[in-house]
């Protein structure tokens, strides 16, 4: 069933259906027809007898018998306990109820009685009557075994079938009263063969039409998910600039901007892991062919083993470690398997130590880091993914700030948080570019000034930290203006 395609599952699904409904249509219009007819009328008696011993003790239940075998078809006789009739009507042409002899009522009421008071008998009125019982009217004293009343079954289909309800009642004086219904049950051969015939031509009809909407519905439904399933095969080859174009239906358009919206992501990343690989070769490029050459010289020249080269060695080998190491700790941060280890600390002497050491190192090459603070604030963090975060930021704007070389760091306390901001004076950040600064890898500008080495993971790395600590972060930045980097945390008391 799974290789069917989804137009031939909604075409037969809909065929299904229509043959449902026309199987349903024939039971209920054909094959049932006389039970419901039968069921129909019998709830018809039973309602009116109801009705009847609820207002036995009425004044009008003359008019009352009346209005109930006028509007229902039905013949009616309210007997005493000695046969004599107290209200009758009778608005059907075959009344069996009103021809019946005396004694016939007797035997009726009689098999009623030992039915519990209640009784209900399909007759056939061309029945041959038995002459008028000889013993009087008491329980017992009937010969109920008189076949006087002969019990048709439900399923006969004779055209003379009646019923007749019969019900035992006590009046208000405590006087046994006897309610007759008789009811005919007209044959429905005629309408059954009637509806039979046409119903014959509906289903011919039908299931030419059915076979039609539902092959037409089928298409229109599947065509628009065909074409964005070819469009999804394609993109799955590697093809990122295809173009999903979905019509028909809200879902349809939803989930085509969905997979452009993909698309285009996926491109992005495929761009992302394009530079991934020429950065990566770039920077590690540099430092192994320094190592190399170095190292070569040392081997072939005995005058240039000297602690000046061996010392380049060891930078360009620390160099390795770093970006090696960023790379390691941007993969274990997205994939959740680094674990903070939070405790309590000073952050601003922290901030205020890794100035201090960034500032020492690049002295030489004029680059200002300043740091403002009004008081120390104590944190509960993990302090090595704190400072790892704050010095990615430091590294970040030291590579592009602007000629001044000055980078401005400030801590700023509310009532329950501390924020870090990191400002360059560099050219700006375009708009469009904000939302996918903090991506891997993303480079805004390949022609930017490095003071120091980097990855180009920093504000990724910046990213994971944060989030894991439940932290805030983002960036302020317009064109041809300074541009703020920050992060907040939560923070427990401030040490003055």
């Amino acid at each position: 069933m799974n290789k069917i395609s989804i137009k031939w599952k909604i075409y037969l699904f809909l065929l299904g259906f229509c043959a449902l409904l026309l199987l349903i249509l024939w039971l209920f219009q054909v094959i049932f027809l006389d039970s419901f007819y039968k069921k129909i009328k019998i709830s018809e008696v039973k309602s009116a007898a109801a009705t009847i011993v609820r207002q036995i003790d009425d004044d009008n239940l003359q008019e009352v018998v009346e209005a109930f075998a006028e509007n229902n078809d039905l013949c009616i006789e309210v007997l005493s306990e000695s046969g004599t009739q107290l209200y009758s009507a009778h608005a059907s042409r075959n009344c069996m109820i009103h021809s019946m002899p005396v004694h016939e009522k007797i035997n009726l009421v009689v098999k009623t009685l030992e039915s519990g008071g209640e009784l209900l008998e399909y007759l056939n009125p061309d029945s041959n009557r038995l002459p008028r019982p000889s013993a009087p009217l008491t329980t017992g004293s009937v010969d109920t075994t008189s076949d006087t009343f002969r019990r048709i079954p439900p399923i006969d289909r004779n055209p003379n079938q009646s019923i007749i309800y019969s019900k035992i009642i006590t009046d208000e004086h405590g006087k046994i009263v006897v309610v007759l219904i008789n009811s005919m049950i007209i044959p429905v051969n005629a309408t059954t063969q009637t509806l039979r015939v046409q119903l014959s031509y509906i289903t011919i009809l039908m299931v030419l039409f059915s076979i039609f909407m539902a092959f037409f519905i089928a298409k229109r439904v599947s065509t628009p998910i065909e074409k964005l399933n070819e469009s999804a095969k394609t993109l799955a080859k590697g093809n990122y600039e295809t173009i999903f174009s979905g019509t028909g239906y809200r879902e349809i358009n939803e989930l085509s901007d969905t997979l452009n919206q993909t698309a285009k992501e996926l491109s992005q990343v495929e761009k992302l892991r394009q530079d991934l690989i020429a950065n990566i070769s770039h920077d590690l490029r540099t430092p192994l062919t320094l190592i190399s050459g170095y190292a070569e010289a040392m081997r072939d020249l005995p005058g240039e083993m000297k602690s000046e080269n061996a010392q380049i060695i060891l930078d360009e080998t620390n160099r390795l470690s770093t970006m090696v190491n960023d790379l390691l700790d941007i993969s274990k941060l997205q994939s959740g398997m680094h674990q903070v280890s939070p405790a309590i600390y000073d952050l601003t002497e922290q901030l205020q130590k890794t100035i201090h050491r960034l500032n020492e190192l690049l002295k030489n090459d004029g680059y200002e880091i300043s740091f403002n603070h009004d008081h120390h604030v104590l944190i509960n963090a993990d302090e090595s993914k704190i400072a790892q975060a704050f010095y990615n930021l430091l590294i970040n704007a030291v590579n592009y700030t602007g000629d001044d070389k000055k980078v401005v760091v400030t801590q700023r306390i509310t009532d329950d948080s501390v924020t870090i901001e990191v400002m360059n004076t560099g050219a700006g950040i375009e708009a469009e570019m904000l939302p996918y600064i903090w991506d891997r890898y993303f480079k805004i500008d390949e022609n930017h000034r490095r003071g120091v080495t980097g990855t180009g993971l920093g504000l990724s790395i910046v990213k994971s930290i944060v989030e894991l600590h439940q932290g805030q972060y983002g960036v302020i930045s317009h064109p041809d203006e300074n541009t703020i980097f920050w992060f907040s945390l939560p923070h427990h008391f401030i040490n003055v």
